[in-house]
């Protein structure tokens, strides 16, 4: 058996249950966590114990650029920091899965090897190399998205709520412990940041860069800018969402426009040639038999 699928065989069967590990939820990691956490004084901390992870978290650390770093904890933001992935397993897991798909091609490579199969190779390493930040900006499109979709109806709640005598803070709360998407997360997370101590524009501030809703953005400008120089919160809230609503059915009628050039070539590709064969296609086999 040649040198290399041998060394391929050996790094795919040793990163292979690092990957799987890599996949997995870490729930069962933090809860264990919390509770060595809980019943720390109590006994004595085995020194070697989980000295594995430590190693690995240093070794990503060495082969992830520091710029890298930093797009992929700015992609956790705008994918809501999932508890699946943290930063530390992502940093973990871009090494680990080139190191898997460079092994997988040594073994195409040790078959019969080629230039266009060596680029095909180096193209896969790449690819594995970028998945985790392909499926933190694919998840984060996501997200983006239902909060967009969110925004104008949470905004006529909290103008209702305001109309009703309610503070603007209070209003936020209520839309953010009854709501359930991704808008009612951040707007729970800006006032807990308020209630720990941090001003109102600096919680905004940080809620407009965990977001990249242009709407959202627009709406915490003016509530800044209302707060600074003292405009009435209601008439920013009722303007805001009049505006939202307006750019809801623009949007919409946007998208029902341009479902006529999105039929158009399926149309043309597909079902034209079909129909033409159903209808022409009896008459020109009669035609052809009689003069045939």
């Amino acid at each position: 058996m040649p040198a290399t699928v041998i060394i391929a065989i050996i790094l795919a069967t040793g990163f292979l249950p690092f990957a799987i590990w890599c996949l997995m939820p870490a729930d069962a990691a933090s809860r264990s966590e919390i509770r060595k956490n809980l019943s720390r004084g109590m006994e004595v901390a085995d020194p070697t114990q989980d000295s594995l992870m430590p190693s690995l978290m240093a070794l990503g650390d060495r082969l992830v650029l520091p710029a890298n770093r930093r797009l992929i904890d700015k992609l956790l933001g705008l994918a809501g920091r999932p508890q699946a992935w943290p930063l530390a397993r992502l940093v973990v897991a871009k090494p680990l899965l080139a190191v898997i798909a460079a092994s997988l091609g040594l073994l195409l490579l040790s078959a019969g090897p080629s230039g266009p199969l060596l680029a095909l190779v180096i193209l896969l390493v790449v690819v594995a190399y970028f998945i985790p930040d392909l499926l933190l900006y694919s998840r984060g499109i996501e997200r983006q998205a239902a909060i967009g979709l969110e925004l104008p109806d949470t905004l006529d709640q909290m103008l209702i709520a305001v109309e009703a005598g309610l503070g603007f803070e209070a209003s936020m709360s209520r839309a953010g412990q009854n709501g359930k998407g991704p808008l009612a997360e951040e707007l729970v997370r800006t006032l807990q940041d308020m209630r720990v101590g941090m001003s109102r524009r600096e919680a905004y501030q940080l809620l407009a860069e965990r977001t990249a809703v242009p709407d959202l953005r627009a709406f915490i400008r003016a509530v800044v800018q209302a707060d600074m120089y003292g405009i009435s919160i209601s008439a920013v809230l009722r303007a805001q969402a009049k505006e939202m609503r307006t750019k809801r059915r623009q949007r919409a009628e946007e998208k029902a426009m341009k479902i006529p050039v999105k039929v158009l070539f399926p149309l043309m590709l597909f079902i034209l040639p079909v129909l033409f064969i159903a209808v022409l296609g009896p008459t020109v086999i009669t035609i052809v038999s009689t003069f045939l």
